[in-house]
């Protein structure tokens, strides 16, 4: 499980509910419920960080707080 923060919203025009993982770039996920959503963005970020491994990327470490946006 991972502790990395998790935004979800729902998209109207998608007609789906969408999960954005800030901390890692560009891992996204949606579904037609909220749990389907969370359970599709935690297999996302299984294979983000499955992926930067083995491309030798760095992995950020959950930042354990609340991100600020402007």
């Amino acid at each position: 499980m991972h502790k990395y923060e998790m935004i979800i919203y729902w998209s109207d025009e998608d007609g789906v509910f969408v999960v954005d993982v800030p901390e890692l770039p560009g891992c996204m996920a949606h579904g037609d419920s909220r749990e389907e959503a969370l359970q599709a963005a935690n297999e996302a970020m299984d294979f983000w960080v499955e992926t930067a491994r083995e491309e030798g990327r760095s992995i950020p470490e959950p930042k354990g707080r609340r991100l600020m946006y402007a």
